[in-house]
Formats: C-alpha cells, structure tokens, sequence
C-alpha cells in the first residue's frame, strides 16, 4: 500500500522553517499542498524564511516550488545518489516573508532565481604616447589582462569598468561606447562571460605618474609594445587585441561583436 502523502514544516526559534514531505501524490496535490504550507508557515505562524533541499532529478518537486513562489538558492554539488547509485545535485530552495509572490513580479523572481546568469567584465584598452599598452600582471594566474574586472549585480558595463580602474590604477576616467563586446567560453575554471572593453585613450606622464598599485591581485603593471602583446596574454585575448590595435578612423566608432575573440561572418540570407 502507498505510504499517505503528508507535508510538515519545523520551525525553529529565530522564525526559520524547514519544508519536508514524504508518500505519493499528484502534481496538482503537492502543488496545493507547498503553497498552503508555506503561506501558513509565514503568514499565520510569522515565520520569516522557509528552506526546501530537493534532488534535481525530481521535477515534481521543483515545479512544485516554482509554483509556491519559492526561489532557488544553490546547488549542493553530486550529494545524493539516485537510484542508479549515480552522484547527484541537491537543489536548494528558499521562500521568505518579505518575497514578492502574487502577480508577474511572484514569477518573475522564480524565474531570475533558476535561470542562468553570465559574469558581465568590463576592461579598458589603455595606451600611451608612445602606443604600447598597459596590461596588469595579476596574483593569481600567468597570463597578463587588460585592467579592469567583473561587474557588480545592477551596474552597467561601463561604470563597472570605470569603477575597477579607481580600485586597480588609482585613477578616474570616463568611458564611452565599447569597442567590442565578446562572448568568452568557459576558461581556467571560470564558466562562459560577456566582456566590454572600453576605450581608455592615451594616459599621459602625468596620469601615469598618479597610478598606484592595488593592495591585492595586482602584482605589477607592463606597458607592452603592441607586438609583443600576444605572448603575455591568453589566446583569446591575443585576438582581441590584435583586432583592437589596427583599429584605424575608416571603421568608425562602431563597436563591433565577436565570440572566443572571433569575429562572425554574416551568413547569406538567400542561402546561395
């Protein structure tokens, strides 16, 4: 005989509570159920924050807790075994009192919690009078890049960038439209990335002379002649920066759009 489907939610004195279920239903039961339990736990018992862990394999379950509004958290990486004896992720959900969960705005915040996100980098092509370009050698990998970094949740691309060049060089620039914007496949443990580069113009000996180190993960800067660029840096950015630096007045300011550091050819519409 199926073991009868029951829900249970434990709270504990600082108001938090963990959602379990066991036995057998349908998805329209466990549905009903989860969003009932939850608006229980956090309406008429005051709790503030409900926690869920489910297998990744059990689609039930997550669609159960898209349904309720609950919103994924991370992931526990190969921490349970299926039945195949295989090693599987744990998905962990999360539902608080203060979480938008009627109308579009509900789904929304589901939606933006499980889908994925892409890091967003904002570098800046710097040179000076003399043409060579400034690269940084970083702490934590061979290969040098062009200042700049990763940009914070909500800033845009070019604050982002103008912001790391204040922590990095000590300086304030003003950026403008980028010259390229390149998808990166994922590389040295990191996933796939959409990177700005942004076009610092000449800093002159005086700019220069204002720049300072960085008291983490910057080792030293290197104003490097544009041939011998390519050796120091990944291969990637080896293309980039070949194409960046025979930029000329006849391609305009137009940003252009690469992927791997490559640029896409157009294909033929007409399909000849």
């Amino acid at each position: 005989m199926p073991e009868q489907f029951s829900i249970n939610v434990t709270l504990d004195d600082e108001g938090i509570g963990i959602v379990e279920w066991s036995g057998h239903t349908d998805q329209k039961t466990l549905d009903e159920a989860l969003s009932l339990a939850a608006d229980d736990a956090l309406i008429a018992q005051g709790a503030h924050r409900l926690e869920v862990q489910v297998p990744a394999w059990d689609r039930m379950a997550v669609r159960a807790l898209h349904n309720a509004r609950f919103r994924r958290e991370g992931v526990r990486r190969r921490a349970i075994r299926d039945d195949s004896g295989e090693l599987a992720d744990v998905l962990c959900y999360a539902r608080l009192a203060v979480d938008q969960v009627y109308g579009p705005a509900g789904f929304t915040g589901v939606m933006d919690s499980v889908l994925p996100k892409h890091r967003v980098i904002g570098h800046v092509l710097f040179r000076d009078e003399q043409g060579r370009v400034l690269l940084a050698e970083t702490t934590y990998k061979t290969d040098w890049e062009l200042p700049g970094g990763v940009v914070e949740p909500d800033e845009p691309p070019r604050v982002g960038a103008e912001r790391e060049i204040v922590e990095e060089l000590g300086i304030h620039v003003q950026l403008s439209q980028p010259l390229v914007v390149d998808w990166m496949p994922p590389y040295l443990g990191w996933g796939d990335a959409v990177e700005f580069i942004f076009d610092g113009g000449v800093l002159d000996e005086a700019t220069r002379a204002r720049m300072r180190l960085p008291e983490t993960e910057i080792r030293a800067f290197h104003w490097v002649e544009p041939d011998d660029v390519a050796p120091h840096v990944y291969s990637l950015s080896a293309r980039r920066l070949a194409r960046l630096l025979t930029w000329s007045d006849a391609d305009g300011a137009r940003a252009f759009y690469t992927e791997d550091g490559r640029e896409v050819e157009a294909s033929d519409p007409s399909g000849s």
